[in-house]
Formats: C-alpha cells, structure tokens, sequence
C-alpha cells in the first residue's frame, strides 16, 4: 500500500502534541560553602578604628544548612596599640536564620576572640561573647546584640574603678541596604553601645556609604563613619613611633575592595 504524505506527517503532529515530560528539578544542597577576602583602608568596629587608622586585611569562611542554620569564622588584623599586645582578631559565629514572605528573622552568638591582646597590669584579656537577635525587612534591619561576658574585659580587675563587671552589655543598631541602581547599593547605619556599669564608655555611631557590586563576586565601598564618644573617657592612643596620636571614635573615611566566591 502506498503512503502518502499525510501518513507520515501525521505521527509527527501527533507527538509534537503531547506534552513533554518534565524537567527534574536540580537537587537543593544540604550545605553551601562560601568565602570572602578583602582590602580594607582599616579596621572600623561600631564607629572605632581599631588598627589605629592603617590598612586591614580581612577574610572569612561561612557554611551554611538548608535548614537556616549556619556557622561561620573571620579574621582580621588590629593594632596592639589600639587592643594591646592583640596580634589579631577572629570572630567565629553561628545561628539560625528563617524567611518568612519579606521578613528574614535571624538569631546567634558571636565570640570575639584576641589572640595576645590582654589589658597591661591586669592580664584581663578583651574574648568576649554576644548573643543577638535580627529581623530583616526587604533593606531595612534591626539587630540587638547583648554580652553574655564581659565587655571586652571592662571589669574591677581592668579598670580599677570598683563598679562590678560589664556582662548585659548591649548594642542596638538599625541598618539600610537599599539598592537604587542595579549594582549600586546605598548604605544607612545608626548605633547605640551601652557599656553596663561603664556609662562614660557608651556611644552612638553612624555611617553613610554606598557599594558597587562587580562581576565574579567582587564589591567595592565607601562610607563616611562618626561616632560621639566621650574624649575624656576615650583617651588619645599614641603608638610612641613620632607619628602622633588618635583619637578613638573620630570621624573616618573607610573605603575597601572585596571577592566572595
């Protein structure tokens, strides 16, 4: 029997009809590995320099659950004049973070730790561990953030002032991340510490910047930092090399260049 055309076009017809079945969805990682380096114009922590306002360099790792946990480590160089005899800082943290519609809510610890940094006189070193708590809607956030430990040694043995130890500690910030332009991204900061027993030591601080996010994972910043530390509680540090004195808390141009992959 001779086919005609029709019989051998209509099987096609009737297969590009169907439906075609479903692409598997790729497998959603149990766990995410991530990494940061950069270069910093220095080391700024809640409005105070603390490599005494020279260049830093700082990096981290972060291991992240699917289940919203997560543990991580940084590290960067400090200066042993403004955290003496410290030859570094990491910080090694962990917690859980839960999104719920445009709200991210956030909880975990965060220890400092200061290899060799120790108070002169006392040996009080400056380790220290904070408990905080974050909620995050779309690119505004509030975090509150309390010691569970000292305040970076302030004690009777540190100070010598006889008012008791600093645990409950707390430091309440509010941040926005807004990006205007695709890659560009303007930064808000407001922060309060309150050093417990220490008031003279409690502080605002504030920052305005803005970063440019670049292929590969690169970043770039610059923001403006201030603080209104009380000078008199604040001293100047001098570092005793003839090249003068600063003064914790004052105003600050941080600018840097980062890659995470």
């Amino acid at each position: 029997m001779k086919r005609t055309r029709f019989d051998v076009l209509l099987p096609m017809l009737l297969m590009a009809a169907l439906p075609l079945p479903a692409h598997a969805q790729e497998p959603v990682p149990a766990f995410t590995v991530s990494a940061n380096v950069g270069v910093f114009s220095q080391y700024i922590f809640r409005g105070i320099s603390y490599s005494q306002e020279k260049p830093a360099v700082q990096g981290g790792f972060d291991l992240a659950h699917s289940s919203g946990l997560y543990l991580g480590v940084w590290g960067t160089n400090v200066s042993g004049d403004a955290l003496p005899n410290a030859v570094g800082e990491i910080d090694v943290y962990g917690g859980y973070a839960h999104a719920i519609g445009d709200f991210t809510l956030d909880v975990g610890f965060l220890q400092f730790l200061f290899p060799g940094g120790e108070y002169n006189g006392s040996g009080e070193n400056f380790n220290s561990l904070e408990l905080y708590a974050g909620v995050t809607w779309k690119f505004l956030n509030v975090k509150y953030s309390q010691m569970v430990t000292d305040y970076f040694g302030f004690n009777d043995r540190s100070m010598g002032m006889g008012r008791g130890d600093s645990d409950g500690s707390c430091y309440l910030e509010a941040n926005v991340n807004y990006e205007f332009l695709p890659g560009w991204t303007a930064q808000l900061h407001v922060g309060r510490q309150d050093v417990k027993h220490y008031d003279q030591y409690s502080f605002t601080d504030w920052k305005v910047g803005v970063t440019r996010n670049f292929e590969g994972g690169w970043q770039a910043g610059l923001s403006y930092v201030d603080t209104n530390v009380d000078k008199n509680a604040y001293l100047p540090i001098c570092n005793g090399n003839g090249n003068g004195c600063k003064q914790p808390g004052d105003p600050n141009w941080l600018a840097f260049v980062k890659r995470t992959f």
